[in-house]
């Protein structure tokens, strides 16, 4: 299993904190049932915090007509929009929630130009909130595909997710499935996109990133 270049350092402290727990445990407790629990109930805790760093192979084949999901999830918002950050003007939006238990790797969906990139601090409400999108802490990335058409992409923190990765710049070049950032914990991702998409997904389905196609283009 490949892990995910943003999780090496939280793996480390937490296999650090759980070595010198278990220390401690042994070395002051005199009832070793104490110590044998501690043990083997710090395995689990560490072989989640690995795991929720997994960075599975998601390979595809490039499509230009495609707008691939960019993060795993539910799609919990299918809705016509005021998109109010950068385009002023009505989009489709289609969000993802992600929990905890979700690949949390976020994948560009189109290839193209990065034209826009910003971070906005904010609030930590639960991410299916409706106005999380507007109010958390949250970062914005706008691809302008081949065709010429602008795709906005929108990471958002959760209750529990307290760090936002974005490695978007304004002027790189996207790649289709490429990484773009990564987000801690429980989250979401809100896409923006022309009113003359196809919508290839309901309410309630379960996406993959790199497999599930959200629109594509008319």
């Amino acid at each position: 299993m490949k892990i995910h270049r943003e999780g090496y350092s939280t793996i480390l402290i937490t296999l650090l904190l759980l070595t010198g727990l278990n220390v401690l445990v042994c070395h002051f407790c005199l009832q070793t049932w104490v110590s044998i629990f501690t043990a083997f109930a710090s395995l689990p805790v560490f072989c989640l915090i690995v795991w929720f760093f997994r960075n599975p192979d998601r390979s595809l084949t490039p499509d230009d007509n495609k707008i691939f999901a960019p993060a795993d999830g539910k799609i919990v918002v299918i809705e016509e929009v005021e998109e109010s950050e950068y385009f002023l003007d009505k989009r489709i939006q289609v969000s993802i929630f992600m929990s905890p238990l979700n690949v949390h790797v976020n994948r560009y969906p189109v290839s193209g130009e990065v034209t826009y990139s910003k971070y906005h601090p904010g609030k930590y409400m639960v991410a299916w909130h409706p106005k999380a999108s507007l109010l958390n802490e949250r970062s914005t990335v706008v691809v302008k595909a081949a065709n010429g058409q602008e795709i906005l992409f929108r990471q958002i923190a959760g209750a529990v997710a307290r760090r936002i990765v974005t490695y978007s710049k304004t002027g790189d070049k996207a790649v289709q499935g490429a990484d773009f950032g990564f987000i801690k914990f429980s989250s979401r991702v809100d896409i923006f996109l022309p009113l003359d998409v196809k919508i290839n997904v309901e309410l309630g389905q379960i996406s993959k990133g790199n497999q599930t196609v959200i629109a594509s283009f008319a």
